[in-house]
């Protein structure tokens, strides 16, 4: 008899972003032509430099082990990017490279909890969050974010929801599937708070309107921020990430990466360098894009009978309150999958807050996105 699985294993859910992206998969190998605009997958060309970079190291360098913090030259180039964005002057000691920014998220909780440990994060949330907390025996305690005040963190929600076994406030900005983007102030109020800030920061750089995100390293030195490349190069395969921790944590990250990951691989390590270094026209052109994308998506949406109340400040989702069509999130987006051949994402992904709502992602093509609004159109009316 097969062995049952562990109940943290079985605590882990099913990343529904993923489930729907599994089966148009599955319908596309049937034949279908389905518009992806499930997964935050961005349609554009990574930078040439960093395809150019990867294919160089594959054909010069001996793919070996790297140092298991990523090389130093990454490292460094994280830290003087950092510089540039926050204005943090950044000890590359403080990165560790990672296979992604998942790896990331885990190697910092690992760190920060012990079995039954809190993390206070706002919702609706990214799906990966409480998943991650639970693998690792912590315990994800969540705070109501309205759309009526942008999915403002407030301050004073969390400090409500502490307890002794509070060990860690999880913020995102901007925020997967809201856009929001957090005011100083408020992350100033959390950061009062005493407790370390994880900050997910893989939308930065993709922010509209004159928005401008604030990192916790802009605050104190207790923070651990995750970042990577996905996003804002459009390097998903890559897989490639960092994590930015306190002095004090570092030489425990490392021991942990040591054993679990061993290192990141080279070729992959030297197509970030190159993106750093010249991948700056990519995640210029990328924003433009999003933006005029995302007024698009949200025109047709509301004019579907969508309600989107609130105009998303970073990242490229527009997250839309579909309750007019059905209450149940995942039903109405596997009936759009298999009728109109439209991938989207249930709401309920990113917690019981957001049930009732489909996220939609404006990296599709300009084509595409418009062929997959006249879809919705038939398949809704």
């Amino acid at each position: 008899m097969p062995p049952p699985a562990s109940k943290r294993a079985e605590s882990v859910v099913p990343f529904l972003a993923m489930e729907v992206m599994e089966r148009a998969f599955a319908l596309e190998r049937a034949g279908a032509r389905v518009i992806h605009l499930e997964i935050g997958e961005p349609e554009a060309a990574p930078p040439a430099a960093a395809q150019a970079a990867a294919a160089r190291s594959l054909r010069d360098e001996p793919a070996r082990y790297t140092d298991s913090r990523g090389l130093v030259e990454l490292r460094e180039a994280i830290a003087a990017e950092r510089a540039t964005r926050s204005g943090v002057t950044l000890d590359p000691e403080r990165v560790l490279v990672t296979a992604g920014t998942s790896p990331a998220i885990l190697l910092a909780f690992t760190y920060l909890l012990d079995p039954g440990d809190e993390v206070v994060l706002g919702t609706p949330h990214y799906a990966c969050y409480p998943n991650l907390i639970r693998a690792v025996g912590g315990v994800p305690v969540l705070v109501p974010t309205e759309a009526r005040d942008g999915y403002r963190l407030d301050p004073e929600r969390v400090r409500a929801r502490l307890t002794p076994r509070t060990r860690a406030i999880l913020v995102a900005s901007p925020a997967n599937p809201t856009g929001a983007v957090q005011a100083r102030a408020d992350l100033e109020a959390l950061h009062g708070l005493g407790l370390p800030l994880v900050s997910d920061e893989i939308y930065d750089g993709l922010v509209y309107d004159g928005a401008r995100v604030t990192s916790p390293l802009e605050l104190g030195d207790d923070a651990f921020v995750l970042d990577g490349f996905s996003k804002r190069y459009a390097m998903t395969g890559f897989r490639l990430g960092h994590l930015i921790a306190p002095a004090s944590a570092a030489r425990t990250l490392r021991s942990l990466a040591q054993n679990l990951f061993i290192s990141v691989a080279s070729f992959v390590q030297r197509a970030g360098i190159a993106a750093l270094s010249e991948g700056a026209a990519t995640v210029a052109e990328l924003r433009r894009t999003y933006a005029a994308r995302r007024g698009v998506l949200m025109r047709g949406l509301q004019e579907l009978g969508f309600e989107v109340p609130v105009t998303p400040r970073g990242a490229f989702y527009v997250f839309a309150d579909a309750r007019r069509f059905d209450l149940d999130s995942r039903r109405l987006a596997s009936d759009l999958l298999e009728r109109a051949h439209v991938a989207v994402t249930p709401g309920v992904d990113f917690g019981e807050a957001g049930e009732g709502w489909l996220r939609f992602s404006c990296t599709a093509s300009d084509a595409d996105l418009a062929e997959a609004l006249e879809r919705l159109r038939n398949a809704l009316h």
